[in-house]
């Protein structure tokens, strides 16, 4: 068993690890945010990728998401707990609480490369679950045991960014009950389902976006000291996590591409079937 951790904004290490070793994996779709930092976390081997890069480089659209969960496939990843900062559009998701979304929407432009098909592969995953309830379910648990406010379950709409919302979309938002507004989640999420990984999010509520009256618009100072906070307990909500996570798998995550190829695999182009071949190669061979 292996666990994937995809840090966010100010998670760019995961503490305790042992063995540590530092992979550079290549993918068919680019080189991901960063080297992979492997190790042991109480005897689980873990895999972590800083999302933004050591130094937090990239900005949410530049980030090859692709090649960041085929990097965690090809090093034999069947979890991920991704780490997030968010925003909060709800009164009783206060800063500096944990919320564990059960939900996405999605508010990107399009320019992200959200699937791993096309180039003559056509594939359809359900998504109408988009994180692993099972995973999601440990996580929260690992959340209360390390002694956070958290929140089981909500909607996190994914913006495109990098700039925060106006205060007309805050409010908009809002008006469609999301939870949790965040700027990198997705395509993530979608990519980990067609990686057969489950997936699922640690969402550490940094501001309330701009919509509050009674508290000052984001500004990045602030939302800096709430991740201060909160990353700490990320940490330990990990680690406590690890702990929890059995080496089977009884959820769906791992078949979702089971009935997903629509391609006649006799016409699919063979660059495509090597580059794929990874994620859907025991699926051409039945």
């Amino acid at each position: 068993m292996v666990i994937g951790v995809i840090g966010g904004s100010g998670l760019y290490e995961i503490e305790g690890l042992t063995d540590l070793e530092e992979v550079r994996v290549e993918t068919p779709f680019g080189e991901p945010s960063d080297a992979y930092i492997t190790g042991v976390l109480d005897g689980v081997k873990m895999v972590f990728l800083p999302r933004h890069g050591r130094g937090h480089r990239l900005l949410p659209s530049e980030v090859n998401y692709r090649a960041n969960i085929y990097g965690m496939k090809k090093l034999g990843v069947e979890r991920i707990i991704s780490v997030s900062a968010v925003g909060s559009m709800k009164e009783e998701i206060v800063p500096g609480h944990i919320v564990v979304p059960d939900q996405f929407y999605d508010r990107t432009k399009g320019i992200r490369n959200s699937t791993f098909f096309g180039d003559g592969v056509v594939g359809h995953v359900a998504f109408a679950d988009p994180v692993c309830g099972d995973l999601a379910g440990l996580v929260y648990e690992a959340a209360q045991e390390a002694g956070a406010t958290v929140h089981k379950g909500g909607t996190y709409i994914c913006i495109e960014g990098p700039n925060f919302s106006t205060r007309a979309e805050s409010n908009i938002y809002r008006s469609w009950g999301v939870d949790i507004i965040g700027m990198t989640n997705i395509p993530e999420a979608r990519l980990a389902r067609e990686a057969e990984i489950c997936y699922a999010t640690v969402a550490l509520a940094t501001d309330y976006d701009c919509w509050h009256e009674d508290h000052d618009d984001v500004e990045i100072d602030s939302i800096l000291e709430i991740i201060r906070q909160n990353v700490s307990m990320a940490r330990q909500i990990i680690k406590v996590s690890a702990g929890k996570i059995s080496a089977q798998r009884p959820c769906s995550c791992g078949k979702a591409l089971e009935f997903a190829i629509m391609t006649d695999p006799a016409l699919i182009p063979e660059q495509a079937r090597d580059n794929l071949d990874l994620l859907i190669g025991k699926y051409l061979k039945k």
